[in-house]
């Protein structure tokens, strides 16, 4: 099932699929943001926003509004 990395739950595990390159800034892909990668959703801010992940051993915190723009697909 292909979703949108915001809608993620907490300690859920997916597979990055795909993205619209022209919203994905260059340092995440740099850290890892690309299709094929694992990502794990560790926490997220009090208010929602941002959210903190794994990607590849990476750990970064990006807002809700990014998060929208990478599809996932779930790990099983």
């Amino acid at each position: 099932m292909e979703i949108t990395l915001d809608v993620l739950g907490k300690n859920q595990k997916a597979t990055i699929m795909d993205f619209d390159m022209e919203h994905i800034p260059l340092k995440l892909l740099e850290m890892g943001c690309l299709p094929g990668n694992q990502v794990e959703l560790l926490e997220v801010a009090p208010l929602g926003d941002p959210i903190y992940l794994c990607i590849n051993e990476a750990h970064i915190a990006i807002r809700k509004e990014l998060a929208k723009e990478i599809r996932v697909e779930i790990r099983k």
